[in-house]
């Protein structure tokens, strides 16, 4: 339960009444009551012996009580409870378009560019419950792996579903980013995004990158391209004369200008991810750049306490009259 807090904490000041209450009350009691000389006070002797006159006093008290609790009442005590929801005033549409061609699985990451690709993207979407989030795979060609959905399970799932040989080999970097945006233009989120990863040079597909570009432009898409591969050369994996599968080093090939030039048209951002580290750094760039807006709405239940307070100034009172007009009536 949370503290008791107060409405009209004014009302306190009221509190200050109390002792000059108690000194009229005394004052109005000795103006009342007679004096009387006599001679001697032997015949009321047996009279003093009761001690209900030393008790009257209590009813001042029950009096003064009722009094405060009236106060503290009107000062209007309550108890709050405070409960929050968090809603999204501004929604993102994300969708990944993941390079799945051969060259993927180059061994410069662990286990290979694919895999790693696959579980940094994995985390990203867990960082981003909010938003909806889709994938779309491409190498010499490129289709919807899944659309832009909130249900992050699913977009999880497919992901971990990504392997090579789903379409044939090559590297279409316009298609794939024509397909992801084909996916967002029609979004009505006020902000919508691409990242794009590759590890190649477009090569394949009927869509040149920069004719994807201009469209994602048109639509307000920005894309962030990421190019993945370590510099120089990288272990690639191959059989030998014999048939068992050795290690050869081969070239690195990204076209890095054109996923900078993508990038800059769309008003996105180009990453080189040249380990598993810097790889998950660029994600992380990302997510703080492509903050989604929350709205906190925070709802206040007061449980109000002065009823109770104003029921027991009433049975103080109460209580204060039956004892006056009964058991002290005879010393009124």
């Amino acid at each position: 339960m949370n503290d008791i807090t107060f409405l009209h904490p004014q009302f306190f000041y009221l509190l200050l009444l109390v002792p000059l209450l108690i000194v009229w009350h005394i004052w109005q009691r000795n103006k009342q009551q007679a004096n009387l000389s006599i001679s001697t006070t032997a015949a009321f002797a047996k009279g003093q012996k009761s001690f209900l006159p030393k008790l009257r006093p209590v009813l001042l008290v029950l009096r003064m009580l009722a009094f405060a609790l009236i106060v503290v009442a009107l000062a209007r005590p309550r108890t709050t409870d405070i409960s929050s929801k968090t809603k999204k005033s501004e929604g993102i549409d994300i969708m990944l378009a993941v390079d799945v061609s051969r060259s993927m699985d180059a061994r410069d990451f662990t286990p290979n560019r694919l895999e790693a690709s696959k579980d940094v993207a994995i985390d990203f979407i867990e960082d981003r419950p909010s938003d909806r989030i889709g994938v779309v795979v491409y190498a010499a060609e490129s289709f919807t792996q899944t659309p832009l959905t909130t249900d992050h399970k699913i977009v999880k799932n497919a992901i971990k579903d990504i392997r090579f040989g789903l379409i044939e080999d090559g590297t279409a970097i316009g298609m794939g980013l024509a397909t992801a945006v084909n996916r967002l233009k029609d979004s009505k989120a006020k902000s919508k995004v691409v990242i794009l990863l590759t590890d190649g040079q477009n090569n394949q597909g009927q869509i040149d990158p920069i004719t994807a570009a201009e469209i994602a432009k048109q639509y307000n898409i920005r894309t962030y391209t990421i190019g993945v591969g370590t510099k120089g050369k990288a272990p690639y994996p191959t059989k030998d004369f014999f048939g068992r599968d050795v290690l050869v080093d081969v070239d690195v090939n990204i076209d890095e200008d054109l996923l900078q030039k993508i990038a800059d048209m769309t008003g996105g951002k180009y990453f080189r991810a040249i380990d598993q580290e810097k790889y998950e750094a660029i994600y992380e760039e990302i997510n703080e750049l492509e903050k989604t807006i929350l709205e906190e709405l925070k709802y206040y239940n007061y449980d109000e306490k002065y009823s109770t307070l104003v029921l027991l100034a009433a049975g103080l009172l109460l209580l204060e009259m039956l004892l006056k007009y009964t058991v002290f009536k005879s010393f009124i």
